[in-house]
């Protein structure tokens, strides 16, 4: 697969895109801390499960007017309550995240374990030119810890420009799969599927999927959810 070619029309200039996904940290944190808490709350409802979408910027919903409704954690949420299924979606999406700073956040993030934890970091990492190792590194004691918590892990995919060429761009996308097998997970090959470089479903940044984009990225998402709900 040529990791590049999805990407041919997205910005160039690393640095100018790893500061655009980081502009919300702070309110993003704050929104995070608001959805774990409503977290902590369902666990009070042994009847309801709950749905844990543990992302950065792409996840958070940044440069939507309104992510808590717009964001694809949403639409999700609002797909699942239509089907009268019994799961709480938590947007534990993070502006800025990077597979280490998850990493630092996860202890807190599951001090009450969900019933599905959505792993959907390294966007970041990518855009960065952090080493793939080290990125790999966390996302192995990011699922271990999980899994040794007796939780459950989907995985998401994610591809990068090759500003950093192509042995670096097919080295990040090839740590998805690998750890999926490595680890059982079910695996979504790419989070933004149908959306990545389509000038009309991204912000002007190119990279943050706008109203429009966030509703394909959920119609991507949710049938990947439907095999793992409900839960046995």
């Amino acid at each position: 697969m040529d990791f590049g070619r999805t990407y041919t029309k997205m910005p160039k200039t690393t640095q100018k895109s790893s500061a655009v996904l980081t502009r919300g940290y702070f309110p993003g944190l704050f929104a995070a801390v608001l959805a774990l808490a409503g977290l902590a709350r369902a666990a009070g409802n042994p009847a309801e499960k709950t749905l844990v979408f543990f992302g950065d910027s792409l996840t958070a919903g940044y440069g939507l007017a309104d992510p808590a409704a717009e964001a694809y954690p949403a639409l999700i949420q609002a797909r699942i309550r239509a089907a009268g299924l019994p799961w709480r979606v938590v947007n534990a999406g993070l502006s800025g995240e990077t597979t280490a700073g998850g990493l630092r956040r996860l202890d807190w993030t599951l001090r009450t374990p969900p019933d599905l934890f959505v792993l959907a970091l390294g966007a970041n990492d990518g855009l960065r030119g952090v080493p793939v190792d080290e990125m790999r590194a966390n996302l192995t004691e990011t699922i271990e810890f999980a899994q040794q918590s007796g939780i459950k892990v989907a995985l998401t995919g994610m591809m990068i420009p090759p500003n950093y060429g192509p042995e670096y761009t097919e080295s990040f996308a090839r740590v998805f799969p690998e750890l999926a097998e490595k680890y059982q997970l079910p695996l979504l090959p790419f989070l933004l599927e149908g959306v990545a470089a389509v000038t009309e479903l991204n912000q002007a940044d190119g990279i943050h999927p706008n109203v429009e984009g966030a509703k394909k990225v959920a119609e991507h998402v949710y049938p990947f959810l439907a095999d793992l709900l409900p839960l046995k």
